[in-house]
């Protein structure tokens, strides 16, 4: 069974290697372009870890991370938050908001690769 990865993200080129990286893995992906439509599809698509960009169109990140959060289906979901802003303060709001690791972009997709493993536990 291959894991399912909601990737939550506006933008473009993140996207599509994001995309391609977790998919020539073996994951089944899906994509939300804003916050609402992340929220939706957690709730339909049910995945085993959520990629959440922080600053995203209708809702920002850490509110999806709160909503998903509080959705006993979602219990189980895994989310790592992805940012340009680096700073503690944000990264400890992140994991305020529920979230289960934090990366700071640009990253490397060995260094996302190895995170998703590793929230995944495989």
């Amino acid at each position: 069974m291959s894991r399912k990865v909601l990737i939550a993200e506006d933008e473009p080129s993140i996207v599509t290697s994001l995309e391609f990286l977790l998919q020539s893995n073996a994951y089944e992906v899906r994509v939300a372009r804003d916050g609402e439509e992340a929220v939706r599809m957690a709730e339909t698509f049910v995945p085993d870890l959520v990629l959440l960009d922080v600053m995203m169109p209708a809702r920002n990140g850490l509110e999806v991370c709160r909503t998903i959060r509080q959705n006993p289906a979602l219990v189980r979901t895994k989310i790592l938050m992805l940012t340009a802003r680096g700073r503690d303060a944000e990264r400890d709001q992140g994991l305020d908001a529920g979230a289960d690791g934090y990366m700071t972009k640009p990253f490397s997709t060995k260094e996302l690769l190895a995170s998703v493993r590793g929230l995944l536990r495989e």
